[in-house]
């Protein structure tokens, strides 16, 4: 009766428990259902609620729901939402898309595209076609070497894709993938767009090379390493990346978009002493995250650093603070 009210007064239903939330999906199953994991203390989120509101309004056949990401935990770690904002898309009761990051012009199209599946005729489908290849071919150009395969280089999620990562980490080379289970559009698409039936595909240049068979062939004939791009050793990179800027911070987001309490709250202390400092989303780089804590020998995030120099994560950060110590240390005197 709640939920209802609230839906009836802003046409975006939010949600505060995982029951809830598994009623919705219960209930939902003719219609599209859009979630946007939130956080209270992000403005990115504040601006994409109003976006979902306007986005309601537009297509009252659509459910929109808000569920504040940090205050239902359960639902979060079950569809592994690391930042907000995030959006997941749910048809079916089945997570259909994922949305990571306040793209308002994209979170519309995915809304419009999805909603409009299989109910406008053959014409009014041209233009979501049109934005397909154009999507496929930036993700086939989105790094100088692509894998699209089933799940991700941590963890694999077929054979095949198992057998191409440890082949490309064998010759140290330099690699971006694409979890063709986390979008079915890309990875139906795909296939047409390659003229390729099956995964994984690996593409160097925006240039399609093959799937496993023919990896393995250019490795018999050692040609593989002249293909692909070599990745500089883990060490060595993250030994440049610590001296990038007089003062580091590894952080969930960047200077202007904090992806969690702890970041955001070290973002605030650092802005408050005036000194010039550089940021690093680990978010965006999988390998960075994993590795810089064996680096540094230290197990979270944020983590600053000054001259390379690992100073600690947030709470080392107050400390020095509270003690008068951080402003000096920030500007190499300590």
């Amino acid at each position: 009766m709640a939920a209802g009210a609230v839906e009836a007064a802003a046409a975006v239903v939010e949600v505060g428990s995982a029951g809830q939330f598994e009623e919705l999906l219960r209930l939902r199953t003719k219609s599209l259902l859009v979630v946007h994991f939130w956080a209270p203390w992000a403005p990115q989120c504040a601006q994409m609620n109003d976006v979902m509101a306007e986005l309601a309004r537009e297509h009252p056949q659509v459910s929109f729901v808000k569920l504040e990401a940090e205050a239902v935990p359960e639902v979060s770690e079950k569809y592994e939402i690391s930042s907000v904002p995030t959006f997941l898309f749910f048809k079916n009761s089945q997570k259909m898309d994922r949305l990571d990051g306040a793209h308002a012009p994209e979170l519309t199209k995915k809304v419009q595209r999805h909603a409009s599946s299989g109910s406008f005729p053959p014409s009014g489908n041209e233009h979501p076609k049109e934005d397909l290849t154009l999507r496929l071919k930036k993700l086939t150009h989105a790094a100088p070497c692509m894998l699209f395969m089933k799940g991700t280089p941590q963890e694999p999620r077929c054979g095949f894709s198992k057998q191409m990562v440890e082949i490309l980490n064998k010759h140290n080379i330099q690699f971006s993938s694409f979890d063709i289970f986390s979008d079915e559009e890309v990875r139906q698409g795909l296939k047409t767009y390659s003229n390729w039936p099956t995964y994984p595909q690996l593409y160097v240049s925006g240039e399609l090379i093959g799937g496993l068979d023919i990896i393995k062939e250019l490795e018999a004939s050692k040609e593989l390493d002249t293909i692909c791009p070599k990745a500089p050793k883990l060490e060595e990179r993250l030994k440049v990346l610590t001296k990038k800027a007089s003062v580091m911070l590894f952080m969930k987001g960047n200077k202007q978009e904090a992806k969690c309490g702890f970041s955001r709250q070290i973002l605030e202390i650092l802005n408050s002493t005036a000194v010039e400092y550089e940021t690093f989303d680990i978010l965006e780089d999988e390998e960075v995250r994993q590795g810089l804590k064996t680096y540094s020998n230290w197990p979270t995030y944020p983590q600053l650093y000054v001259k390379g120099e690992l100073v600690g994560g947030l709470d080392i950060v107050k400390e020095l603070k509270e003690n008068g110590e951080l402003l000096p240390i920030l500007k190499g005197e300590n």
